[in-house]
């Protein structure tokens, strides 16, 4: 069976559009930008509706800054089309001002007026308002985000964490249509970055803001987001729920991005596949049957989707040995090289230990349909 006719099966799982019944409050239509001979971002489309909280997701240069920078007008798309509410914003080179998009934008480095208050910075967006309605604004956005009593401080007695929420609070004061948000947690500690994940989502949450976020950390794009878009080279490789990214993943450079992968390579026959850890059945994989006899699969596999089990040495039994060992805290993390010559991770609680170049047998403990890709 060909390449390409076992990848068009996998495509009835891989779409997954966010909810038709829902405006849509931002429209990318074959966006593509070009430095010079280089593409930065090329032919890509999106939908964010009304409310939703989108993460672009990927490895540094993939397009994903540059995506967000052409949303808020501070780059125009060489091609293609940037909607907001239904407003024309950007097409083919030219576009509306920054200013004039009803965008929001929270940087990286918070970027705000150390001169100025924490209330003064909050209401630095709309010094046009009416002074009461705008002093009203400020009071309630602090009031939101957990800084009513900092309205006289100087940015520079702040937190980190502080420090992004006044400046969270400062990008909401106009009342954006979709808020940006640049890699909003690259510049917090661990522990910090954690709780701050969930303040933010329930801010904008509770302010129903159309909002798109911008990430390199897999953790954060998952726990964070309503949908995530994954980027490589300038295209958006796959984009849905984040339980549905992760589970089944389009491509293998989704698997690989999105935790710890491996595969087992086999070729199928008679609804059943001879992976490097025993037999797999047909109906384990996702969207497989035996209409595709005789392909050869490659099988993902994650860490939590096996056991390994010490065996007798000395009656050579087992299918693999144990090379690597990870410890992470709550559980440890062993890497095993099969004896087809395939290495995977087997994820156990941190009480069980296991020494490197024991003997071991690996089984799937999968309760769960497993992708799958065309072997290479």
């Amino acid at each position: 069976m060909h390449n390409d006719s076992v990848a068009a099966v996998r495509r009835e799982y891989e779409v997954e559009e966010p909810a038709s019944d829902t405006a849509t409050m931002l429209q990318l239509d074959g966006v593509t930008k070009r430095y010079g001979p280089e593409t930065a971002v090329e032919d890509i489309d999106l939908t964010v509706r009304d409310g939703e909280f989108l993460t672009l997701l990927g490895p540094s240069g993939c397009g994903k800054t540059t995506t967000l920078r052409m949303i808020a007008g501070l780059e125009m798309p060489t091609n293609g089309r940037v909607s907001v509410d239904d407003d024309v914003v950007a097409a083919d080179g030219d576009g509306v001002a920054p200013e004039e998009r009803d965008v929001g934008m929270v940087f990286q480095e918070f970027a705000l007026f150390p001169h100025l208050t924490v209330a003064e910075n909050v209401g630095f967006g709309i010094d046009d308002w009416d002074a009461d309605e705008r002093e009203q604004r400020v009071t309630d956005l602090l009031e939101l985000v957990g800084l009513g009593d900092f309205a006289d401080r100087s940015p520079d007695n702040l937190s980190g964490g502080q420090r992004q929420r006044v400046a969270l609070a400062r990008s909401l004061a106009p009342e954006p249509d979709v808020l940006l948000l640049d890699e909003p947690f690259a510049n917090l500690d661990v522990r910090l970055r954690e709780r701050m994940r969930e303040e933010v989502r329930r801010i904008i949450k509770e302010t129903d803001v159309t909002a798109v976020s911008v990430t390199h950390d897999q953790e954060e794009a998952l726990s964070i987001s309503d949908r995530v878009a994954v980027m490589s080279n300038g295209h958006i490789e796959q984009v849905g729920r984040p339980e549905t990214v992760f589970e089944h993943p389009k491509s293998r450079f989704v698997a690989d991005f999105l935790g710890q992968a491996s595969f087992l390579g086999g070729r199928l026959a008679r609804n059943k596949i001879e992976t490097g850890i025993g037999t797999l059945s047909a109906d384990m994989l996702q969207g497989l049957s035996d209409e595709y006899d005789g392909a050869r699969l490659d099988v993902l596999v994650r860490p939590d989707d096996l056991r390994a089990t010490p065996c007798d040495e000395e009656m050579q039994t087992g299918n693999g040995t144990l090379v690597g060992r990870q410890y992470t805290g709550p559980s440890f993390v062993y890497g095993v090289e099969l004896d087809s010559g395939e290495v995977v991770h087997c994820e156990h609680n941190h009480a069980t230990n296991h020494e490197l170049g024991e003997r071991v047998t690996v089984d799937l403990v999968a309760d769960h349909k497993l992708a799958w890709y065309p072997a290479e």
